[in-house]
């Protein structure tokens, strides 16, 4: 099961827990409010299972691929990850199903407060259009990740401010504004 708590404000390594003293942590309706979809599927067995499929059915997406993250694979590998840990938007969803490693999503919540979410093997995590996030790994330094779109991928980052996009609009008037 997921696990997201608030984010301390230290500036050591990004790729640390940074959980709050004591720790604030928030449950799924706390981050569904905020627009952020979780499912836990069984990454092994995830095709026969079919819940994947069922998503990407109903939600229309149409074109996956696979991306893994570490020193080794990952060419430019420090300045992705840095370039992953700008705070920034996109016009689409950001779909994530991790097939192995883990890693953080750190997304603002109404109160533009960062909310650190730990995704493992088997998570699948919806950001939607318009949130402000950001992605770093932990410090195993590896995540195995599909990634699902609609239609081509579109992988532009708007960094912040980019409060004049559209989906970061229509994000504020249907979650934040709500």
């Amino acid at each position: 099961m997921v696990r997201a708590w608030m984010l301390d404000n230290s500036d050591a390594d990004q790729r640390l827990e940074h959980m709050t003293d004591p720790p604030q942590f928030v449950d799924l309706d706390y981050l569904k409010d905020q627009g952020v979809l979780y499912w836990q599927l069984d990454a092994d067995n995830f095709e026969q299972e079919g819940t994947l499929t069922k998503i990407c059915n109903e939600r229309g997406y149409t074109y996956e691929d696979v991306i893994t993250c570490t020193p080794q694979t990952l060419p430019n590998y420090e300045q992705k990850i840095k370039s992953f840990f700008e705070e920034h938007i996109h016009d689409d969803e950001e779909i994530r199903f991790i097939i192995d490693g883990s890693g953080y999503f750190d997304i603002r919540d109404k109160n533009d407060t960062w909310v650190r979410i730990e995704v493992v093997k088997g998570d699948l995590i919806i950001l939607p259009a318009g949130i402000y996030h950001r992605f770093t790994l932990d410090s195993k330094d590896y995540i195995k990740a599909r990634r699902l779109f609609i239609g081509e991928p579109v992988w532009t980052p708007h960094n912040r401010p980019a409060d004049d996009r559209e989906a970061r609009k229509t994000y504020v008037q249907q979650y934040l504004k709500a």
